[in-house]
């Protein structure tokens, strides 16, 4: 493919570039998705509101027009389950907000906050105007819920097999001699000087889906037992991540982008009908959504979900990333602070985002095609990532890697000028873990 001299990339861009100012340019970025089945829309951070924005509003056409049937979230299953209860209509939750209210931990922002607040509110009415076996669900992805999956486990049993529920108590117990902390039950497994649980939160699992698996027809309780598997699932890899992550980050990011692409495909087959896989939407940093391969965190051995879906699921995928310029985020300056807005420092030279900054368009989209032409095949340059916590001062070294955007992503959606999420709480010092439970987004931030 003939690339564009590298003096004239600016203007190539700009040419090639597809405004999104207009309400009805949401419309050719819905039809770029085309047939596609599974939809991973990223963001640059876990605090930008025009990310959160064009995310809902594309979600929102997705699930009206292209009959999708969930949204996924890098988000925990029990806190997500809150959110698809009331999105629903069931239960007793009355208010978008007191539906998110289960994400109390650091960093509240990234999902307890005004844009996600107003899609919520969104979904529920549009549910409301649906039969109940076509209302559009609300999924969380990740697995640091490891004892809050545990008590939804051992509940569950206790209302509907109490003797199942003595077994799982007496396995899940493993778990006490590390004080019920999960970083302290991982570095005493790794090290060798305390037990490992892996065998007990395997044996639990193995049990319940042993058990759903011998039941007959779809009893009224079926989606219990679905969300109790789930919920063991949870606790079984979790375990293991937390088993892992003192060998090595790599390895436990992998464990954990692979335990989103098995939810991913596990809610998918749940909601399917007639013998296809259900549509879904998804909703996770650009780490996790983009296609890691084509960057240097693929080259030193890193997965992500974006790459696991596409290879499991060729051309049934799209995949949509997010850049911006400059302007301001919501973030903490290290973990367990409070939530600050924070002045994002202008894109770094040599990177994608002063590329598009150059174009001189405030918002605009590029197919990954489309970029390639204008760049060239295989061209690399820097490519930024906030997560939770923002380090301006060692912004190259702490938020910047090289990575090849038009093999990266299907999509990419730049906006210059970015502004940060309204939180739905008040800026102030997190609540302590409740269980000791990890933070979202630990370790990377991502």
């Amino acid at each position: 493919m003939v690339s564009v001299p590298v003096g004239e990339v600016p203007e190539a861009i700009t040419r090639i570039a597809r405004p999104l100012d207009a309400d009805g340019d949401l419309d050719q970025l819905l039809d770029l998705v085309g047939s596609a089945r599974i939809v991973l829309i990223g963001e640059a951070s876990h605090g930008t509101h025009e990310f959160y924005e064009l995310r809902a509003a594309v979600t929102r056409g997705l699930i009206a027009n292209r009959g999708f049937s969930a949204v996924a979230i890098e988000g925990d299953w029990p806190e997500a389950l809150r959110v698809d209860r009331y999105v629903r209509g069931l239960g007793d939750v009355e208010t978008p907000d007191e539906a998110l209210s289960g994400f109390d931990r650091f960093p509240t922002w990234m999902w307890r906050n005004a844009d996600v607040e107003a899609f919520v509110a969104w979904l529920r009415g549009h549910n409301a105007s649906c039969p109940s076996e076509q209302r559009a669900g609300f999924y969380g992805l990740d697995l640091y819920s490891l004892h809050s999956s545990m008590a939804a486990v051992l509940s569950f049993l206790d209302q509907h097999d109490p003797e199942a529920a003595t077994r799982a108590r007496a396995r899940y117990a493993c778990f006490d001699h590390a004080a019920a902390d999960p970083q302290l039950y991982g570095r005493q497994a790794h090290l060798g000087i305390g037990r490992s649980c892996e065998h007990e939160v395997l044996a639990q699992l193995v049990e319940m889906q042993r058990r759903h698996a011998a039941r007959s027809g779809r009893a009224p309780d079926g989606e219990g037992w679905f969300h109790a598997i789930q919920n063991a699932r949870v606790v079984k890899d979790a375990e293991a991540y937390y088993r892992t992550m003192f060998g090595g980050r790599g390895a436990s990011w992998n464990l954990r982008d692979t335990h989103m692409a098995d939810t991913l495909d596990m809610i998918a087959d749940q909601l399917g009908r007639g013998g296809q896989a259900a549509k879904i939407v998804v909703w996770a940093h650009n780490s996790h959504v983009g296609d890691a391969r084509a960057t240097a965190k693929g080259a030193s051995g890193q997965l992500s979900l974006g790459q696991l879906m596409r290879q499991r699921h060729p051309d049934e995928v799209a995949l949509i990333g997010f850049t911006t310029h400059t302007g301001t985020v919501e973030c903490a300056s290290d973990w367990e602070q409070p939530g600050k807005r924070e002045r994002v420092r202008p894109s770094l030279p040599g990177s994608w985002e002063e590329l598009f900054h150059e174009a001189h368009l405030p918002r605009f989209l590029v197919t990954a095609s489309e970029l390639e032409h204008a760049v060239g095949e295989r061209a690399e340059r820097l490519h930024r990532a906030i997560g939770v916590v923002y380090r301006p001062q060692s912004e190259r070294r702490s938020h910047y890697y090289d990575a090849r955007l038009a093999e990266q992503y299907d999509l990419i959606v730049h906006i210059d000028e970015t502004h940060a999420v309204r939180p739905l709480a008040p800026r102030a010092r997190p609540a302590p873990l409740g269980e000791h439970e990890l933070p979202e987004t630990y370790p990377s931030g991502i």
